[in-house]
């Protein structure tokens, strides 16, 4: 007994050392790390070198769920209060109606091609619905991707919190499938959901206070400070659960609170929070690349190949578009997003609930989702950074490369020590000064330890020591930092650059260029705030004429700061995609389809008047024609302001307000009614001038601009009245 116990020692060690190893070779050849830790455990199984056989299914969940407990609520402890505010509502959308109809897509593919029941279907759906919040985080914050603020934000709140629904859909699915339906199977998940969502929530947030209350009030060595933090999170993650609420949901609230409250030894435990999730990783991935048999993979290769493609190319698709299309996302970032859907542990791991629950088709389930996941780290974790360059969405970084040390001082002072490494180019090195609410106490040059007040100017190299409070760490960290990579691209910021503050006409006359009469009263930063939307990053720009004005700088705000100008046009690198459209833009659209329509039904109505027109005698024809451009004015005078063209439409970001104002004038014509009907001969004449009955004649494009107004002035010679000049929809 003695002896398995130090031979189970001995095998875990050396995978993990193994683990930890072969990330160097990930790190070279650009592959995803966890699908590396997944194919040590496959390399370690019994179809594998190492030949251990490991089929304990109830124990890989259990491994797999307290280290997803312990990842969850590290996710949420580094998830800042910036990037709930700025992406909860897409965010929680994706996490719920987004995995639901993942779920619902998925599921009928797998009744076709697995053969099997539709629950089990859709059972199969929901284990595959969530994105893994571990390879979307690892792959993110250290593939070196730097996305918009509100795109990577978006990314990591959903993928922290949509397991939770992937969980609870799985559970109540294989209890469904073993104890069998009620009559109402909507109104059972509902109160499923509402319960174990809500409870999970409530008690995650209770708990985080009472982790931070806890940690400011009793004194702990430091030392164990993380360690009761974590275990303070698995204790409410099992509490939770016991109870019937979300114990994923809990851990992963209560670590957004915890993170984003002020408590003392923070610092530490989100260093030791650091190495216990790289661990957690480790065990969660190795574990279930043991539990896995690739000799039995032969039989569902081809459907979990033809699976994991409808997920990646379909399903995940359509549920981002439908639940991104009323948060005014990008074309681009909104496919980003429906690439960077990565499957991973937690769908493997909620694999092996059917299995534990004795559900018929466990094993088979349990081996499709491992041919999904394998599939989707291969294809979406080895393509995400060129598929972002593709699309043209990265962004760049607002700051260089810093290189700090944080030391929390112990006790509740409000201070903290941050040691940086001089960077050569960085701005305290070219001469800015420190400011007066940090307070240099130590400089280290070439081994010696100086006072700040006789080390004179700061060198490249040199270590300084620095009293601050927490909240001002990141102000510091500009000053620090060395030069961000592409800060002096001419091609990306420019030419020239201009205060915010700069009128555009100023520019305009200046070098030469026209500024159209509406944008004269206006700024830079106010022309690019109107034409950006709001979501505004460094190297954003807009085409204005023969030049580009491109946004060089930025505020913590998001407010511009410098603007930079391109006499010569670089279009950007992006793709404008087919697909993925807004709802202003599909809007928009069908408004120009409406347009073009109208204006069919006009041109048939015009040709049709000429021919009834040409059978009338001489004397009732003027009489007829009068009519005719008095009916087509009034149209006219009520058209909608609508795009004339694909360009008016692309030039122009619709709103999503409701219809445009009417701008016609009230004195352009006579009522649908018409003049009073004239007695004969006269009458017959009217008849013919009046629109057919199947035609709509409440909207026609303007007159002014709709070359089949020249065919009415043909037929009717009288002016036509100008109703304003036609523009796109704002």
């Amino acid at each position: 007994m003695i002896e398995s116990m130090n031979l189970v020692i001995l095998i875990a060690s050396i995978l993990v050392v193994v683990a930890v190893f072969t990330s160097l070779i990930s790190f070279r050849v650009g592959a995803p790390l966890l699908l590396v830790f997944l194919f040590v455990g496959l390399a370690a199984g019994e179809d594998g070198i190492g030949g251990i056989h490991f089929d304990n299914a109830p124990l890989a969940y259990f491994i797999g769920s307290i280290a997803l407990a312990l990842i969850l609520f590290d996710s949420g402890f580094e998830t800042p209060t910036r990037a709930l505010r700025i992406a909860s509502a897409p965010a929680l959308t994706l996490a719920t109606f987004g995995v639901l109809m993942t779920t619902g897509v998925v599921g009928v593919a797998a009744h076709f091609l697995l053969g099997v029941p539709w629950l089990v279907g859709f059972l199969f759906g929901a284990i595959v619905s969530s994105t893994d919040a571990a390879a979307v985080f690892f792959l993110l914050r250290v593939g070196g991707i730097n996305l918009r603020d509100r795109t990577r934000s978006t990314l990591e709140v959903e993928s922290g919190s949509n397991d939770p629904m992937a969980v609870f859909l799985t559970i109540t699915l294989v209890e469904l499938i073993v104890q069998g339906t009620g009559d109402n199977l909507a109104l059972e998940l509902a109160e499923r959901f509402v319960f174990q969502i809500g409870l999970g929530a409530v008690l995650g947030f209770v708990g985080g206070v009472l982790i931070v209350q806890g940690m400011n009030r009793i004194k702990l060595e430091p030392g164990l400070v993380p360690i009761v933090v974590l275990a303070c999170a698995l204790t409410l993650f099992g509490a939770t659960s016991i109870v019937g609420g979300s114990g994923f949901l809990a851990v992963y609230v209560a670590g957004l609170y915890a993170g984003n409250s002020k408590m003392r030894m923070s610092a530490s435990v989100r260093r030791f929070q650091h190495v216990i999730t790289w661990l957690a990783q480790i065990a969660m991935f190795v574990t279930l690349g043991l539990l896995a048999t690739p000799s039995e993979f032969g039989d569902v290769l081809i459907p979990g190949f033809l699976l994991a493609l409808i997920l990646v190319f379909v399903a995940r698709p359509i549920a981002i578009w439908l639940c991104l299309m009323f948060f005014n996302f990008s074309r681009n970032d909104t496919a980003f997003i429906s690439w960077v859907g990565l499957r991973g542990a937690v769908s493997i791991l909620l694999a092996i609930v059917p299995m534990v629950e004795g559900v018929e088709q466990g094993q088979l389930l349990f081996n499709t989702a491992f041919i999904v996941v394998i599939t989707s780290l291969l294809l979406q974790g080895w393509t995400i950074k060129p598929i972002a360059r593709w699309l043209g969405i990265i962004v760049p970084a607002r700051r260089g490369p810093v290189d700090r040390i944080d030391l929390e001082l112990p006790g509740n002072a409000n201070q903290e020590v941050v040691v940086y490494r001089v960077h050569p180019d960085s701005a305290v090195a070219t001469g800015h000064r420190i400011p007066r609410w940090a307070r240099p106490s130590l400089i280290l040059r070439d081994g010696k330890s100086l006072r700040p007040h006789n080390a004179g100017r700061l060198l490249g190299d040199d270590q300084i020591y620095i009293f601050t409070p927490p909240q001002y760490v990141e102000l510091l960290d500009q000053l620090f930092a060395g030069p961000a990579e592409g800060a002096n691209d001419r091609d990306m910021f420019g030419d020239f650059s201009f205060p915010p503050d700069t009128g555009i006409l100023d520019v305009g006359r200046l070098y030469g260029f026209p500024v159209s009469p509406g944008d004269g009263d206006l700024t830079l930063a106010e022309l690019l705030e109107r034409e950006l939307s709001g979501d505004i990053e460094p190297a954003d720009r807009i085409a204005y004429g023969p030049v580009e004005l491109i946004v060089r700088r930025i505020d913590d705000g998001h407010g511009i700061r410098e603007v930079g100008m391109s006499v010569e046009l670089n279009p950007e690198n992006r793709r404008h995609l087919p697909l993925f459209h807004s709802r202003s833009e599909l809007l928009a659209l069908w408004r120009l389809s409406r347009r073009k329509r109208l204006r069919r039904k006009l041109r048939t109505r015009l040709t049709n008047r000429r021919k009834k027109m040409s059978a009338l005698a001489p004397a009732d024809l003027d009489v007829a024609a009068d009519v005719a451009a008095q009916t087509d004015a009034i149209a006219l005078s009520s058209a909608d302001p609508l795009p004339v063209t694909e360009a008016d439409l692309a030039s122009t970001a619709p709103t999503d307000e409701s219809a445009p104002e009417d701008r016609s004038s009230g004195d352009n014509g006579v009522k649908e009614g018409g003049p009073d009907r004239k007695p004969d001969p006269f009458s017959r004449a009217q008849e013919l001038s009046e629109p057919d009955a199947d035609t709509e004649t409440e909207v026609v494009p303007e007159a002014k601009t709709d070359a089949d107004v020249d065919a009415i002035q043909n037929v009717a010679p009288h002016q036509v009245t100008d109703t304003g000049e036609d523009k796109p929809v704002r």
